[in-house]
């Protein structure tokens, strides 16, 4: 670590707690040795407010998304060495406890004031936080006044410092039981008997909505099987909505069926992902692309979208005019394909579990850089470590015919490479599966999440 404030603020800090161990080393009675308890526990709680409130700024300056990161938690974990639901609790609290800025560029006072006063104070923990936080945003909670839901969280951060976080989250799911007598309203409406899917795309950015309704209980249960496959929680702690991995499993499912899938033909050809590239582009090596529905790829995107898609490239002159219209091809033969499962086994990203049938296969050098489709150069990742690939400053490169990863600069000053650890083998030899395919997981889990 650089020399400066920091730097000195850890030396004196080392320092204090050499000098706390010592003072409750051996030779110290036992009631000093229990203030030495108390005085560490007061320094981890002033440790997390100081975590947390550099936490919240970095996510105002947005640094963690200029850096390639959907989400602060992923940025921390692997930044910090931390589990997934050890960087999510910090970022819960800085969304709840810290003055946030409004879209307008205003400040904005924290969601949770009273809490955010005993927990500077040093009377809440880190955990007394998350357990507010989430009851206030439960179902219960959330259909209170506003005036009532105000007064819930003046009652539970007051206990915040009487009762354990197990012992507030019991007492606060009583309070607001009582605060919330008649519960969510019967809605007795009969529905339309109305089938439709609408698909929209955005005017003045990428992507689009999807809004759709089935009255069909056959058309329903066809697609609400196909999208809970894939939309169960990555692990016990996956804080995605239900609306958002049922979104992610629903893309997916499509992705699939349009790489190795059977559809009907449209207009004479069956769907393919078209990407349309201006010539001047394609002679700046593709700086840019569009797509048939969604709208404008970013260069980072077409690149990975390249990777192992079926693709139809049409090249359009100056003035719209298509140029050329490359046939339907796989990047990745199938049976090359099978030689990078066999040996990566899925997406080969360290602490990522996702099995190869939710994997993409990259190429370590681009191709359009004169890189191979070649054993050597592929690696297989999973759609969240493929767009951190390109999306920021994560290295992927080939050691011993093996992937290994390096980490940027700012998360590991040394860049020193992971490796997702090596596969087990039975004493005969034979390699040990995967624990999630022994235990018979119904859904494939990814530990990363931005």
């Amino acid at each position: 670590m650089n020399a400066g404030p920091v730097g000195a603020a850890r030396d004196r800090l080392h320092q204090a707690i050499a000098q706390l161990t010592d003072a409750a080393g051996p030779a110290a009675g036992a009631d000093e040795v229990i203030d030495a308890l108390r005085v560490c526990e007061e320094a981890r709680r002033a440790l997390d407010r100081a975590m947390v409130e550099a936490t919240a700024d970095l996510q105002r300056r947005g640094v963690f998304s200029e850096r390639g990161y959907r989400s602060p938690t992923g940025a921390l974990a692997d930044l910090l060495g931390w589990e997934r639901f050890e960087a999510r609790r910090r970022v819960l609290a800085a969304d709840n406890v810290c003055d946030q800025i409004g879209l307008d560029g205003a400040a904005l006072p924290a969601r949770l004031p009273a809490t955010a006063t005993v927990f500077a104070s040093g009377e809440a923990g880190l955990r007394h936080v998350e357990v507010i936080a989430r009851l206030l945003d439960s179902g219960p909670a959330r259909r209170l006044a506003p005036e009532t839901w105000a007064g819930a969280e003046v009652q539970l951060a007051a206990k915040a410092g009487i009762y354990t976080p197990s012992e507030l989250h019991t007492w606060g799911t009583q309070l607001l039981e009582i605060l919330d007598q008649d519960g969510a309203e019967p809605d007795d409406t009969p529905p339309a008997q109305i089938n439709e899917l609408r698909l929209s795309r955005f005017r003045i950015r990428p992507g689009g909505t999807l809004t759709g309704r089935f009255d069909d209980a056959a058309l329903f249960d066809a697609i609400a099987a196909a999208v809970d496959a894939g939309a169960a929680p990555r692990d016990a702690d996956d804080q995605r909505s239900s609306a958002e991995r049922q979104a992610e499993a629903l893309a997916e499912v499509c992705a699939q069926v349009l790489s190795r899938g059977r559809l009907p033909e449209t207009g004479g050809r069956r769907p393919q992902l078209t990407v349309t590239v201006r010539l001047e582009d394609l002679e700046r090596r593709a700086t840019g692309a569009s797509l048939e529905f969604g709208g404008q790829l970013t260069a980072q995107t077409l690149r990975q979208l390249a990777c192992d898609a079926a693709v139809i490239p049409v090249v359009l002159d100056g003035t719209g005019v298509p140029l050329d219209i490359g046939r339907i091809s796989r990047t990745v033969p199938d049976g090359l394909r099978r030689a990078v499962t066999v040996r990566d086994r899925g997406c080969a990203f360290p602490g990522c579990d996702r099995p190869p049938s939710w994997c993409e296969v990259h190429h370590v050098r681009e191709w359009q850089h004169g890189g191979t489709t070649a054993l050597h150069n592929l690696v297989m990742l999973c759609s969240v470590h493929h767009r951190l690939i390109h999306h920021s400053h994560w290295e992927v490169r080939m050691i011993d015919g093996l992937p290994e990863f390096l980490p940027p600069s700012w998360i590991d000053r040394t860049r020193t490479p992971r490796r997702r650890p090596p596969p087990l083998l039975h004493p005969v030899g034979r390699l040990l599966t995967r624990p999630s395919a022994q235990r018979g997981r119904a859904a494939p889990t990814c530990s990363a999440t931005m």
